[in-house]
């Protein structure tokens, strides 16, 4: 056996690798030729014949290579052609699909399910495999050949289209189409716009598809199979005479309605004019009692036309027929709509590369809600809710908005303290993917079961997302959580926290994501903040979150627990055993809380300068932990979505 060693200015041992798997890029461990070794130099040896297929990991992830009859060659030699691959595909962009150029990103999609689009079916666990390349003036009936040859491709679960192995599969093309924003800081972006689907990039109106068809993929080098994207995303509402589909177009009911505000501060930041919108739901009686004015909820979410709650006007489910009833107690319950060029939710909050979505929404949508509706217009009678993002949202415009907002019941929050997030610490760890133990390195658990059951890794989410989309376009957490928490990076874009191929982290990045760190936030402003928030934070967390977001509650507990002056008295609620989605109360019993909450901080109900209406004030019995009716958000593959 002749063993491999290190020399300076000699053969790179990516050369080898490539010879091995047919590639030139190469991931985390774990698969089938992914390595993170692929910029060391080797030994002055033609390893490219005579080489023995087999690849050992050992546990501290280094490799051997077993050589038969390496021949020595000069430092200077030249590297040897690559041979044709073996999957390729020609997509054609057709008129009138394709009406005038653009930039975007084109994919490949191959399934062995033809029961749905190919297109619906990428996932970070069992998904179809995909891969995908950013295009530039795309133009109408010009053609783009994707193959591992082709300057940027990217694939997940399979890198390279050559791991593909040879059988008969659903393919399916696809192209997401960007638009250039040249925004008010100087920076020009290239991003995708939604229309009203929440930036749901496989289904947003105006994106190209192929129709799918079967093909067989062979071995044999030089294949090129032809897709033409013919085809386009429909709306899923059309837009009003002079409209936009922005936020989409929902149709008001007895007891929802909508609003819809362009936003003078985004339009401004975008240089394009931007819209917000928020989904009304009206208590029982509101058409009659025509001078009364209810309290409001703010129940933060992810992006939806349904009616807050699940609302529906035949009363069929448990919310609804309370609702209905009019015998708990009297709100407005608002959704908010604010899907934008990054994530189907804004957290809104002003960031440097979303804009001033904070401002829009408390001081633009806000007021506009108080003055289409009839709302006790003052900041104790606006009361925060929701989970997971719409969790941070809610806490986060308490934090940074108490001028505006009253009391907070935050639910599952995003993280709040980034030493945790997730389980990465954003300020101290060396890499986002993996921890180092001596010579081992321990991959880092991004989303597991109450059990400890592990679904996948951190790195599994972030190349996901990478194959989506560069430059944090992929309309996922991680890369939503760097455009929200994050500064603007040189070219326009979110600036990287860490090597989204190798994980290491970038600590001159994430220093300056603490103004979005809601602990470090709330804690060196409690000077100013600590009146205004003092009594009016609740939050809940199952303790086992299935994306371990009860770490950083707990972390922002201790914090709060260190303020004395004032002391913060604020509550948290801990789910046993609980995952991510986990409630204390269903959503009617939430109301009866928050009418309890106002009854015992006393806000002047009775000398309020309007009538407000009839109050029911039982709040619910027991122990939280202890209450039926516990409250789950949908599964998705098994795993909660977020």
């Amino acid at each position: 056996m002749t063993p491999i060693l290190p020399a300076a200015g000699l053969r790179t041992f990516q050369d080898l690798l490539t010879g091995l798997c047919g590639r030139r890029t190469f991931g985390p461990l774990g698969q089938s030729c992914r390595l993170d070794l692929c910029d060391r130099t080797f030994g002055g040896l033609m390893l490219s014949v005579n080489v023995k297929r087999g690849v050992a990991l050992s546990a501290t992830g280094l490799l051997t290579v077993v050589v038969t009859g390496a021949v020595p060659v000069s430092a200077t030699a030249p590297t040897p052609a690559r041979s044709s691959p073996h999957v390729q595909f020609s997509l054609s962009f057709p008129r009138p699909a394709l009406n005038q150029a653009t930039d975007g990103r084109a994919y490949v999609i191959v399934s062995s399910d033809s029961s749905s689009q190919p297109r619906g079916q990428t996932d970070i666990v069992g998904g179809a495999p995909f891969w995908g390349m950013d295009v530039h003036g795309l133009k109408p009936g010009s053609r783009v050949l994707v193959s591992d040859n082709a300057p940027g491709v990217d694939g997940f679960p399979l890198r390279a289209l050559d791991q593909l192995r040879p059988g008969r599969y659903y393919v399916q093309a696809f192209l997401n189409r960007y638009e250039t924003f040249h925004r008010s800081d100087g920076s020009t972006v290239s991003l995708h716009m939604p229309c009203g689907d929440g930036h749901d990039i496989f289904n947003s109106p105006g994106n190209l598809y192929s129709t799918p068809q079967w093909v067989t993929i062979s071995a044999r080098p030089g294949q090129v199979t032809t897709l033409s994207l013919d085809q386009q995303v429909p709306l899923p509402s059309p837009a009003p005479k002079g409209g936009t589909c922005q936020q989409g177009n929902p149709p008001d009911t007895a007891h929802v309605k909508h609003i819809k505000i362009l936003s003078p501060s985004l339009t401004a930041f975008w240089g394009r004019p931007m819209y917000v919108a928020a989904n009304i739901l009206l208590p029982a009686g509101y058409t009659s009692a025509t001078s009364a004015r209810y309290p409001v909820e703010y129940h933060f979410d992810h992006f939806t036309t349904d009616a807050p709650h699940g609302f529906t006007e035949d009363g069929s489910n448990s919310f609804s027929s309370s609702w209905l009833s009019g015998q708990g107690p009297q709100f407005i319950s608002v959704e908010i709509r604010e899907e934008n060029p990054f994530y189907d939710s804004s957290y809104v909050t002003n960031s440097p590369n979303l804009g001033p979505y904070g401002t829009a929404t408390a001081h633009e949508l806000v007021p506009a809600i108080d003055h289409a509706f009839r709302t006790v217009a003052e900041p104790w009678a606006r009361i925060t809710s929701g989970g997971s993002t719409g969790g941070w949202e809610a806490l986060a415009s308490l934090v940074y908005y108490p001028d505006v907002f009253g009391e907070t019941f935050a639910g599952y929050p995003d993280p709040v303290d980034l030493h945790r997030e997730q389980l990465v610490n954003t300020y101290d760890d060396a890499n986002a993917y993996y921890k180092k133990a001596g010579l081992q390195k321990v991959l880092q658990p991004d989303a597991r079961s109450p059990e400890g059951d592990i679904a996948y890794q951190d790195i599994d989410e972030n190349h996901y997302e990478l194959a989506v989309g560069t430059h944090h376009r992929s309309a996922g957490a991680w890369d939503t959580w760097d455009a929200v928490y994050g500064p603007q990076g040189v070219d326009g874009y979110p600036a990287d926290p860490w090597n989204k191929q190798t994980g290491a982290i970038d600590h001159a990045v994430t220093a300056r994501w603490k103004p979005k760190d809601l602990t470090d936030y709330v804690r060196s402003h409690w000077s100013t903040l600590g009146r205004q928030l003092d009594g009016k934070i609740y939050v809940y967390v199952g303790d086992t979150d299935t994306y371990y977001l009860n770490d950083a509650v707990q972390l922002f507990q201790v914090m709060l627990a260190e303020q004395t002056a004032p002391a913060a008295h604020a509550t948290f609620i801990y789910g046993r055993a609980q995952p991510h989605g986990w409630s204390p109360y269903t959503a009617e019993q939430w109301f009866a809380v928050y009418a309890e909450y106002l009854r015992q901080h006393g806000h002047p109900l009775s000398s309020s300068s309007h009538t407000l209406a009839k109050q029911q004030w039982n709040a619910p019995a027991g122990d939280p932990a202890d209450l039926a009716g516990v409250t789950m958000k949908p599964l998705d593959h098994g795993i909660p979505s977020r």
